[in-house]
């Protein structure tokens, strides 16, 4: 069922407590396989739901509706560790802005999900505590850093889910899940509460199986918080009402550019024909409900693969330093024997997985002596490029699309000795981030069983663009096919009771 649906399911009748208990019976069923969770408290889940439906107030807004979360999203009281055993056990003292929104909207946690280590990944294979699946594929990555959080909704072990996207990691688990995934404008949602990778790139975002559901959890997390410095202090788009007015099909007058350094022609390599093709029809698709269809070079789109990978990994050597096994979290050899050098080593010498001391070198090289401007400074001026290209560009049309991903979701295993063709999963998703301006990925089709997903782009704080344009397809798609959706066929698959 999709959140409209358990909203008006609430407001019939049916408890919070009835539809949380739905939900971890199907967790106890599934996740064994899946392992979308890392921690999961049924009394605690099922208090607050018993809490819901005494206050008289389920079934109005989110009230009474469950909602996983990522694990880098800072709970009060609930284990959050980042996917890393440098935090195994911690339990923060207080909630993230994105958590205590959620909570003063009265949904119900049904618990935190498996993620990449510290963001750091693209297929939920780097973290500490075991592989997520994907429901589509048990054999085949969910995506990644946010692969717990796609499993869980696509395997209908929860409605929706917040994810958190840096330079993909929203709307690529997304497009290889079947679900939308929308990154918000930079900004847009506080960053408050959540553990930093890359403080200037890191943004919270819905994770759901329709573009209206998407747009509901968005407008309740969204909006100034003054404890995020990075907040922007502006009145928050009207996103569900732009989803809805897209359902209705009507694209007349809306300017669409294909990026052509995405996938477009001479810009093939490394690309699906079965992505290219659902991509291809889903343009097709916007053409046929009015809109008006060129395509747009951006030319410095080709160096952001290279520019993300020395801009974020020298932002998380920075970071990451606070962990130090003093304050917070892991500690090992602090027997009396050893000084704080030698703690502080140990400590991260066990608590970090392989990728993040990867990342962690790359960024502390890329920042040292020497160096600094050879890398970072040069990375920093890509960046401004990649932006100037999105500014050309929107000054001829309104949003710009692409494949979310250049392939389907790869086989468990197949990338893991190779990091170069693992960052590349996220070679469409990486502009946009580094440019800070909004992206949706939705549903546009299925290459060889799997999920294939469609990227829309759009001007900064212009979040209701992405949404109206993906409703509009999700729409046309959906009548098309004469169903509900893609994940009708995987509930019909995987027994979902969702």
């Amino acid at each position: 069922m999709n959140v409209d649906e358990l909203q008006a399911a609430l407001a019939d009748g049916t408890t919070s407590v009835d539809l949380t208990q739905a939900y971890l019976d199907r967790i106890d069923a599934a996740d064994g396989e899946l392992r979308a969770y890392l921690h999961v408290d049924p009394e605690a889940a099922l208090a607050r739901a018993a809490e819901i439906d005494a206050g008289g107030t389920r079934g109005t807004g989110l009230a009474g509706l469950p909602v996983a979360l990522k694990d880098v999203v800072v709970t009060e009281g609930v284990p959050t560790t980042s996917g890393s055993k440098i935090l195994e056990g911690w339990k923060p003292p207080y909630d993230a802005t994105v958590a205590a929104r959620l909570k003063a909207a009265g949904t119900v946690l049904l618990g935190k999900t498996n993620m990449d280590e510290f963001a750091m990944g693209s297929s939920t294979e780097n973290s500490a505590y075991g592989v997520t699946r994907n429901p589509w594929d048990l054999d085949r990555i969910p995506g990644g850093s946010s692969g717990g959080s796609s499993a869980a909704v696509a395997g209908g072990l929860a409605p929706w889910a917040i994810g958190t996207d840096t330079g993909g990691s929203i709307r690529q688990p997304a497009a290889l899940t079947g679900l939308v995934g929308h990154k918000p404008t930079y900004g847009s949602v506080s960053r408050y509460g959540l553990i930093a990778f890359s403080s200037s790139l890191d943004q919270a975002g819905p994770m759901a199986r329709t573009v209206l559901d998407a747009a509901l959890l968005h407008e309740a997390i969204g909006g100034h918080d003054p404890l995020d410095s990075t907040s922007i202090d502006a009145p928050q788009p009207v996103l569900a009402e732009a989803a809805r007015r897209g359902a209705g099909g009507d694209l007349a007058g809306l300017r669409v550019g294909v990026v052509r350094e995405l996938g477009g022609e001479g810009h093939t390599d490394g690309y699906e024909d079965g992505v290219l093709s659902g991509v291809g029809g889903a343009v097709s698709r916007l053409e046929a409900m009015g809109a008006d269809v060129r395509e747009i070079s951006c030319p410095a789109f080709d160096l952001a693969l290279a520019a993300y990978y020395l801009i974020a990994p020298s932002e998380a050597s920075s970071n990451l330093a606070r962990f130090d096994g003093v304050r917070y979290g892991l500690r090992i050899g602090d027997d009396g024997s050893r000084d704080l050098d030698e703690v502080m080593a140990l400590t991260r010498e066990q608590g970090f997985g392989p990728e993040v001391k990867r990342r962690i070198i790359l960024g502390t090289y890329a920042l040292s002596s020497g160096y600094y401007d050879a890398y970072y400074g040069q990375a920093q001026k890509v960046r401004t490029l990649i932006s100037r290209d999105f500014s050309a560009a929107f000054e001829g049309v309104d949003v710009l699309v692409s494949p979310t991903t250049p392939t389907v979701a790869f086989p468990i295993g197949a990338r893991v000795d190779d990091p170069i063709a693992m960052y590349a999963a996220d070679l469409c998703t990486l502009p946009a981030s580094l440019a800070g301006v909004p992206a949706i990925s939705v549903p546009c089709g299925l290459s060889e069983g799997l999920p294939v997903g469609f990227q829309i782009m759009a001007p900064a704080l212009a979040d209701d663009r992405c949404y109206r344009v993906a409703a509009a397809l999700e729409a046309a798609l959906t009548a098309d096919r004469g169903d509900r959706g893609f994940l009708d066929q995987l509930a019909t698959r995987r027994g979902s009771a969702a």
